[in-house]
């Protein structure tokens, strides 16, 4: 578990600097480590093109998203490109249209960018994503829906 994290962030990290590519230049130190693309896209889990970036001093935010079994979490949005990797359970994510994508441990995500969606722990275990916003300095990274 602990590779595939350090991978991600290699490949977030290269990606977020514009240098992603299918096969990443290795340093020279130690030939044991490798690299391999989780994801790459232009557009979001439901195919929507991924936005412009915002202007503004870059931010960039990781964050560990445990979800216990059986819970939900409500309708938001994100006003920013962010990205994960699921590490543990299986999670559903439902959109405002009814798009629903299913997530398994290992499975890579494309977040939708300012549309409502949710997300529910279907398993008997709890979710546990890393998730990748880059966003600007301030910008909040999701916006709770008020109904």
């Amino acid at each position: 578990m602990i590779k595939v994290i350090i991978e991600a962030i290699a490949i977030s990290a290269l990606m977020i600097g514009g240098v992603a590519s299918a096969a990443p230049e290795q340093p020279d130190t130690d030939n044991s480590v490798t690299f391999s693309v989780v994801t790459k896209s232009t557009t979001s889990w439901n195919g929507d093109l991924l936005p412009r970036y915002s202007e503004g001093q870059p931010e960039v935010t990781i964050l560990k998203v445990v979800i216990p079994s059986g819970a939900s979490v409500a309708a938001h949005k994100h006003p920013m490109i962010n990205a994960g990797v699921m590490l543990k359970g299986k999670l559903t994510v439902t959109s405002e249209q009814g798009e629903v994508l299913k997530l398994e441990p290992g499975d890579a995500i494309v977040e939708l960018v300012d549309k409502w969606h949710k997300g529910k722990n279907d398993g008997d275990e709890p979710v546990e994503l890393l998730v990748f916003y880059a966003g600007v300095k301030d910008q909040p990274l999701s916006i709770k829906h008020t109904h």
